[in-house]
């Protein structure tokens, strides 16, 4: 029988969540160096070397993976053996370790979590609470699954219920189109099957911490069913041609995770939770001895591998571009944006929707006319930083707001990640502007383009907050050029018809 201390439980959860915000999981490592070598396609070949220069660039300097340090999932199970020294409730003690995480003075991680959400939103500022599970098990040791969601990832979950008849391959072949890029692939997909609603939802959650064997399974060969569907998922979800952050290519998904439950005969419920480039996720135990404690991986782990730009990319002056500029790039093209941009996010561009809706005036000092804006809510800088992790969050949340944006405000163009919906699309084409992308998990290595940053308004949103930044070669793609061509389109298109030809070979 053993006996778990309170200060076990917070400090390893403490611990957990600072060692994952930082260090991506060697098994992803590995997976993402063998897409890299893989991978045909430039863009894609290129937006995975900024992943993985991002991942090591974390390591060595301990600082978050993305700036969406996420909102916390923990899968608890208490032996029915253990005994507690503790004044508080297991939920207490989970969320006190969250609580001091993401408040650690070395490296506070990005508040993320809103209570009152159907009214205020507001931030909790310590991004408690999480959301835990907890089950009782045989033994005398507690064991804890952690992980840290990103909010454009969790975004894609869907969830159907099909008839027992239904083909759960072509339901799945159907959605993952669907999902976009917003999850930034590549990276898992987690699938639950059976069980009720709920159920499989929570198998497909915990399906995701889960180590990459695919490879392995692959080459030993499936023996279950289960495992033979994962095989065949991974294969087809690859041949659709999305690639790495949608721009076409051979990966996808680094892997397929399936867990199934008994479920209702009448029934097959079947839940999909997609894991972003930023995998964060551990498992520890505790058996009374002590807090866990978290071996950084070696620095070997990661490829030896520097990005750099092409010589014939495109440089780009923010304080000087003007219209006939942006009517020169094309659609996949990459360039290299220096000067000064403008950030913002929903709350911000709510914000500003209603002023306008009111007849009032933008905050003194905000002016969009002739300029760029990056949608993005960065981490706190520390040390001497000018910011801390910055990379891109999904655009079509700004969708609703674009067409006002550009026909109001004199917006220029706008930087993201992933698609535009149609009607936005629509809109940049009618005001020839243009739509770039930075690579989403690439957080910490933008955050290096950015050389300096202030407030221009909109302060009380903290990390929601309009700032200006002044950067020096960020990297960016044209994903959508001011002729409404995306190449969120004509990528995937073009590697599906490539993936094809390759099959029939």
């Amino acid at each position: 029988m053993s006996l778990i201390k309170e200060s076990d439980v917070i400090d390893s959860v403490a611990d957990a969540l600072q060692f994952i915000a930082c260090y991506h999981p060697k098994d992803f490592i590995q997976a993402m160096s063998n897409a890299y070598e893989r991978e045909q396609s430039a863009s894609a070949r290129d937006a995975i070397a900024q992943i993985l220069m991002n991942s090591r660039m974390c390591a060595e300097n301990n600082r978050p993976i993305c700036q969406d340090t996420g909102i916390v999932n923990v899968f608890v199970k208490v032996g029915m053996n253990v005994q507690w020294k503790a004044t508080m409730s297991l939920e207490d003690m989970v969320n006190e370790g969250v609580r001091r995480a993401y408040l650690h003075p070395d490296n506070v991680l990005r508040a993320s979590v809103v209570s009152d959400p159907l009214g205020s939103r507001q931030n909790t500022k310590d991004n408690t609470p999480a959301v835990i599970h907890t089950e009782l098990v045989p033994g005398d040791s507690v064991e804890v699954l952690i992980a840290a969601k990103g909010g454009g990832s969790e975004n894609k979950a869907k969830f159907t219920i099909l008839n027992p008849s239904d083909s759960l391959v072509g339901w799945v072949l159907d959605t993952v189109p669907k999902m976009g890029a917003g999850w930034c692939p590549p990276g898992m997909l987690g699938i639950g099957v059976g069980g009720t609603a709920e159920k499989a939802m929570l198998m497909a959650k915990e399906s995701l911490m889960h180590p990459i064997d695919i490879q392995d399974l692959i080459e030993r060969g499936p023996k279950t069913a289960t495992e033979k569907l994962r095989v065949e998922l991974y294969e087809k979800v690859n041949n659709l041609g999305i690639g790495a952050q949608g721009l076409g290519g051979l990966t996808t998904v680094l892997d397929v995770k399936i867990n199934d439950y008994p479920t209702h005969a009448a029934s097959l419920p079947v839940a999909m939770i997609p894991n972003c480039a930023a995998t964060r996720h551990i498992h520890f135990t505790l058996d009374g001895t002590g807090p866990a404690e978290f071996e950084p991986p070696s620095l070997n782990d990661w490829p030896d591998i520097t990005w750099q730009a092409a010589e014939n990319t495109r440089h780009v002056n923010l304080d000087t571009v003007t219209q006939n500029d942006i009517e020169q790039w094309q659609p996949g093209e990459t360039l290299l944006l220096s000067g000064h941009l403008l950030t913002g996010r929903d709350a911000a561009h709510k914000k500003i929707a209603d002023l306008m809706a009111k007849g009032q005036p933008l905050p003194e000092g905000l002016d969009f006319n002739g300029r760029f804006i990056y949608y993005v809510g960065p981490v706190d800088p520390i040390d001497g930083e000018v910011v801390g992790p910055a990379g891109p969050t999904t655009a079509t949340r700004m969708d609703k707001f674009t067409d006002m944006m550009l026909a109001e405000t004199g917006l220029l163009g706008m930087i993201g990640k992933a698609e535009r919906g149609q009607a936005t699309v629509e809109s940049i084409k009618q005001h020839r502007s243009i739509y770039l992308i930075a690579i989403g998990g690439a957080a910490y290595l933008v955050s290096k383009a950015i050389k300096s940053s202030r407030i221009i308004a909109f302060e009380e949103l903290g990390m929601e907050a309009i700032r200006e930044f002044y950067v020096e070669n960020m990297p960016v793609t044209v994903a959508v050029d001011s002729q409404g061509q995306s190449v969120h389109e004509t990528g995937p298109k073009e590697w599906r018809i490539k993936l094809a030809a390759l099959t029939i070979e």
